[in-house]
């Protein structure tokens, strides 16, 4: 299954939460608060099936992190075979995607604007340029802005910026577009939008 690349306001409105953590989506949840489409509202007074409750979940953290249906049963698998609970596993090897770090770090908007920005080649990981936005980060290494990159437009309002919320597990700074990756993400530092045991059920049938 392919990216979805249709309008994001539906699928927010779809699921009811802002998947994307962008504030023009808060306003349009408060604005029409039930699902898209003419019958939305009389949909979603309906009482939901345990496989459609697995259903919504699992598409609601594929979207979130805008990878595809097999992307994210890879994930699935990975998180699986680790010793600690499946879906915490799997938020962390979500939350280590490269794309995911440079979001995480404030120099994109979204997600989806920082996977664009690594397959352009705008970043450095530990001295090389990259241009895979799934790279499995680790504690200790460097993300840099390239420095023939650093003048972009893209990044004019990221070197101003001072109240983004940072991942606690990366070390920014805004000035030189640069974070450090001081440790890995643990269950503290994910993001509580998703009920996980709902996509380990969905996947574990």
């Amino acid at each position: 299954m392919s990216r979805y690349t249709k309008a994001k306001g539906r699928l927010v409105r779809r699921f009811g939460v802002n998947i994307f953590e962008n504030p023009k989506m808060d306003k349009l949840l408060e604005k029409r608060p039930h699902g898209p489409g003419q019958h939305g509202s009389a949909r979603s007074r309906g009482k939901d099936s345990e496989y459609k409750k697995q259903l919504l979940e699992k598409q609601k953290l594929r979207f979130m992190f805008g990878i595809t249906e097999k992307q994210l049963r890879n994930y699935y698998q990975k998180a699986a075979a680790l010793k600690e609970a499946t879906g915490d596993a799997l938020l962390k090897l979500l939350e280590r995607r490269l794309d995911n770090v440079i979001y995480r770090a404030g120099f994109a908007k979204t997600r989806a604007q920082a996977r664009q920005m690594v397959s352009h080649g705008l970043f450095n990981l530990n001295g090389r340029r990259v241009s895979i936005p799934s790279i499995q980060v680790r504690e200790g290494d460097t993300i840099e802005v390239r420095e023939k990159s650093k003048a972009s437009p893209l990044f004019a309002d990221v070197k101003g910026e001072k109240d983004f919320d940072f991942a606690r597990w990366l070390k920014s700074e805004q000035k030189t577009l640069k974070t450090e990756v001081v440790a890995l993400p643990e269950e503290a530092d994910l993001d509580k939008l998703i009920q996980t045991q709902l996509v380990v059920e969905f996947y574990s049938k």
